[in-house]
């Protein structure tokens, strides 16, 4: 063979395997983006065509307005859609390309009754940083603010503060808010001024209009965007980078504001005999900013995205479905919002209560309970008139039937957590406590409480330091000690494991040894959510668990048990699986890991010894592992939104 013709084969063999290369890498590549791509792609407009105007309106200005600019936009063969939003489902506008929004500010400022339900989901969803700074980021807006300048610092508080929450989400704004005066006797040339520069910013620009504003005109540089999509409701912020973590739905309360916005002076709250409050005004602040009720000095209630979803016959939590909670009619509050840990998803980055003891003034338990079921009832009513609630289950609402304990830091450490408990089993209000096993001598003197739960966070001392990082030198003798404090109780027991690949999910065997010390009847196996990354957390999307890993896992836990338990049920929406003591809770080929509630009321008013077999109730097919509902109600109506964790039907 020549020179030339070795020198040709040895190119033809370098540009085959350059080839094979390129394609292999691109084959990962495209690997790793199906694998994401449930989290990464865009919401599908189902009127990709059409854009939205909403009016927001009390005595009529704005729909009159809106109307105007509706016929001028049709004329310019610009469609979109009138839209009341009082009709209109708020989670939708995650799908919009472009919403524009004539809105009035009403009384000191605050939004018709009409639009409270849309103007609150935008509100709470711009301040939970679950949510993240790029939910809207597919959606260009603009608003026309309608008030009345006699009002001073109210003025247009509506439209100003829809544009800023707006931006917050993402949203592109192409102009800036425009404020109209209705006394001022030029509101409609400044509208039609308006008018006419949207219509030209959209016929020159289009939907491919630039997130943002250049010396106040919309830029129509085409800009792609990739956002990353969360469905929360609930249950529960966003600075103005994007700066969130990894959580457990169940235990989070929301970020806390920055430090730099806060008098350091106050950080440390009044004191008072010696006492200090625990809720400072930066945790006040972080809370009620998020529609948190503070309760005296150291409490909290907040209405559940779940008691929101079954108040509008939307379905409700895994509770729901796992143990027969009426999620329309559970309270979710707190005694205590410190905590002995810092774990490496909790909110709180650091500004919150921690502590090895009570340190700080304490409120009156009876005090709690009647202020929290105030405060609930107060926030159940204010969903009368969303979309899909009925009288019947907003009745049902205002009388809560559970009581969650759950809502943020560790409950147990309450001195008063028995009077607390007592107090709402006499008004018939079960109870599901959430303690993460550093208090094993608070767990011994607690009474019985309707579902006991520990957090088992790691299955090793090591991991279990790494991932809650607690304060306690003794955390792991605590840990083991809270697990042994468990066994003894008789009322239904709960180990509640919440995955984070690569942190503590490998230790099958380790997990499996736990189950002998603290002989739960129930294992809730949950998969953290994926909130993005921050500078106190170096968790990321890789460590989120598919569903299809969860149910590995726990498979795999529960035949590493040998038969002792086996996995009961599902909610694929939460990403759960629960695992349930075999011989007890399976009788006859039928799982009953549902509650009667009636019952165990009946029971602890008796005043005899109960144990967990005495007040539990037949599970439905729908709520049974593999069932094709996925743990979904049947009788509750299927609402679809973007999906986080793929499914395994």
């Amino acid at each position: 063979m020549s020179s030339s013709s070795i020198r040709a084969h040895l190119a033809l063999v370098a540009l085959l395997s350059a080839t094979t290369f390129y394609f292999a890498y691109k084959s990962r590549r495209l690997n790793k983006f199906l694998r994401h791509s449930e989290y990464r792609k865009k919401p599908e407009n189902p009127n990709p065509n059409k854009g939205k105007l909403f009016f927001i309106s009390q005595t009529g200005t704005s729909k009159t307005l809106a109307k105007r600019l509706h016929a001028l936009l049709t004329s310019n063969d610009l469609l979109f859609d009138l839209v009341d939003p009082q009709t209109y489902e708020p989670e939708d506008l995650s799908k919009e390309a472009l919403v524009l929004i004539v809105a009035s500010s009403w009384e000191d400022g605050k939004p018709p009754e009409a639009a409270k339900f849309f103007m609150n989901w935008i509100d709470e969803s711009a301040n939970d940083f679950r949510v993240g700074s790029l939910l809207l980021s597919n959606c260009k807006f603009a608003v026309f603010g309608v008030g009345s300048k006699s009002y001073e610092k109210t003025f247009n508080m509506v439209a100003k503060d829809l544009s800023k929450k707006m931006r917050e989400l993402g949203a592109g704004e192409v102009l800036p808010v425009v404020e109209g005066d209705v006394d001022g006797g030029e509101l409609d040339v400044v509208f039609e001024d308006w008018s006419k520069r949207v219509v030209a910013i959209l016929k020159s620009g289009g939907d491919r209009l630039e997130n943002g504003i250049v010396n106040g005109e919309a830029s129509i540089v085409g800009v792609e965007s990739d956002p990353v999509y969360h469905e929360y409701d609930d249950d529960e912020e966003e600075e103005d980078v994007v700066e969130s973590e990894m959580v457990d739905l169940e235990d989070i309360a929301g970020k806390g504001p920055s430090r730099r916005s806060v008098n350091v002076a106050e950080t440390n709250g009044k004191v008072k005999d010696g006492k200090r409050d625990m809720v400072t005004p930066v945790i006040r602040a972080s809370l009620e900013k998020q529609g948190y009720k503070i309760i005296g000095s150291h409490s909290g209630v907040k209405i559940c995205r779940w008691t929101k979803s079954q108040l509008r016959g939307r379905g409700g939590c895994y509770k729901h479905s796992f143990y027969g909670i009426e999620s329309h009619r559970c309270m979710e509050a707190t005694p205590s919002l410190a905590c002995a840990n810092k774990c490496v998803f909790c909110w709180r980055h650091h500004t919150n209560p921690v502590g090895k003891s009570w340190q700080w003034k304490m409120d009156d338990p009876i005090e709690i309970v009647n202020t929290a079921i105030d405060l609930h009832t107060k926030m159940i009513k204010q969903m009368k008139g969303v979309p899909g609630v009925t009288l019947e289950r907003l009745n049902e609402g205002l009388t809560p039937r559970h009581c969650a304990l759950s809502l943020v830091g560790e409950p147990i450490m309450y001195p008063e957590i028995n009077t607390l408990v007592d107090e709402l089993h006499r008004r018939r209000i079960s109870t599901f406590l959430v303690t993460n096993a550093q208090f094993p001598d608070k767990i011994k003197l607690l009474k019985p409480v309707t579902q006991l739960y520990v957090s088992v966070d790691a299955a090793t001392k090591d991991s279990l330091k790494a991932i809650d990082r607690p304060l306690f030198g003794d955390f792991w003798e605590r840990f083991l000690d809270s697990l042994k404090a468990l066994r003894d109780k008789q009322q239904r027991t709960v180990y509640r494991l919440t995955l984070v690949k690569g942190w503590n999910t490998e230790d099958i065997e380790a997990y499996s040894k736990l189950f002998s010390i603290g002989n739960p009847d129930f294992v809730e196996i949950k998969g953290v959510t994926y909130c993005g990354s921050s500078a106190t957390s170096k968790l990321t999307m890789e460590n989120v668990p598919w569903h299809a890993d969860v149910k590995a896992f726990s498979e795999a836990l529960a035949l590493r048990s040998e038969g002792e338990y086996e996995v009961a049920c599902e909610h694929v929406h939460s990403c759960c699986v629960l695992l349930a003591k075999t011989e007890r809770f399976k009788v006859n080929g039928q799982w009953f890991t549902w509650i009667d509630y009636e019952k165990f009321h009946d029971l602890v008013a008796s005043g005899r010894p109960f144990s967990s077999k005495d007040y539990m109730a037949a599970s439905p097919h729908w709520a049974v592992y593999g069932a094709e509902e996925g743990g979904f109600d049947p009788d509750q109506s299927r609402y679809r939104k973007e999906r986080h964790h793929k499914s395994s039907r």
